[in-house]
């Protein structure tokens, strides 16, 4: 018996990394996986995966959003992993890509829940898994001015929102260090020399690693199972001790 067994989950931001690992990871445990991505070449990677189904979706899209919530119905999980890293600081930081950033990390999310949630309260039950960072309101981070603000909001609109429905759905946030992932090896490469940026990753780790992707995707389907059931609103920091 799978700790899903009988869910349905939606996740986005499932080609590759922390999405991709939670996607599958819901499989394992017996749900029925809808994983999303604007990216469908990488995530029809997928396919053969028992349990998932891959649908294309850019979730900057209000209409794409509700129309495949319209064409899913009811589900269970709702998994909101879609994020962009900005860097720079607030002055190195356009207009543009502040809004964009906050489009992807935040209203992303908005659109999501507000597409999913009326079903999910009708059905008094679901979990709502909001994926954050700890460099928000936890810990300022060089570079990451405006990624931070973004991931700030996405508490705040979590805490508030787990508020509101408290007695029909779970609604939970989690935070996520440094991990192990295609994104973050993208960045470091970007730095201009992969070597040096691991080392200076690894070295503001306490734990003298980087995470890996499974290790949020396995709170991940504890959050979106009944386990936790009576915790909502809460964060859950898989960083490593680096908020510490």
């Amino acid at each position: 018996m799978g700790r899903l067994d009988g869910k349905v989950a939606f996740c986005t931001a499932s080609a590759q990394g922390i999405g991709r690992a939670a996607a599958e990871a819901f499989a394992r445990e017996g749900a029925k996986v809808f994983a999303t991505d604007i990216n469908l070449e990488k995530l029809k990677e997928l396919e053969g995966i028992n349990g998932i189904e891959v649908r294309k979706l850019d979730v900057t899209k209000t209409e794409e959003v509700n129309a495949l919530a319209a064409e899913i119905g009811t589900v269970d999980i709702l998994f909101n992993c879609a994020g962009y890293v900005a860097n720079g600081s607030v002055l190195e930081t356009e207009e543009k890509e502040f809004d964009f950033s906050f489009d992807v990390n935040i209203k992303s999310m908005y659109r999501t829940m507000r597409a999913f949630l009326p079903k999910m309260i009708e059905a008094k039950k679901g979990s709502v898994v909001n994926m954050s960072s700890i460099v928000s309101s936890y810990k300022g981070a060089p570079n990451r001015a405006v990624y931070g603000a973004s991931k700030a909001a996405v508490i705040g609109l979590t805490k508030c929102s787990a508020a509101d429905f408290i007695k029909r759905n779970t609604i939970q946030l989690y935070l996520s260090g440094t991990i192990d992932s295609p994104s973050l090896r993208d960045r470091m490469k970007a730095m201009g020399d992969l070597d040096k940026a691991m080392a200076s990753f690894l070295a503001r780790q306490p734990t003298g690693r980087l995470g890996t992707t499974d290790e949020v995707a396995n709170i991940a389907v504890f959050l979106g199972s009944d386990e936790s059931s009576f915790i909502t609103g809460s964060e859950f920091k898989v960083d490593g001790g680096w908020s510490n």
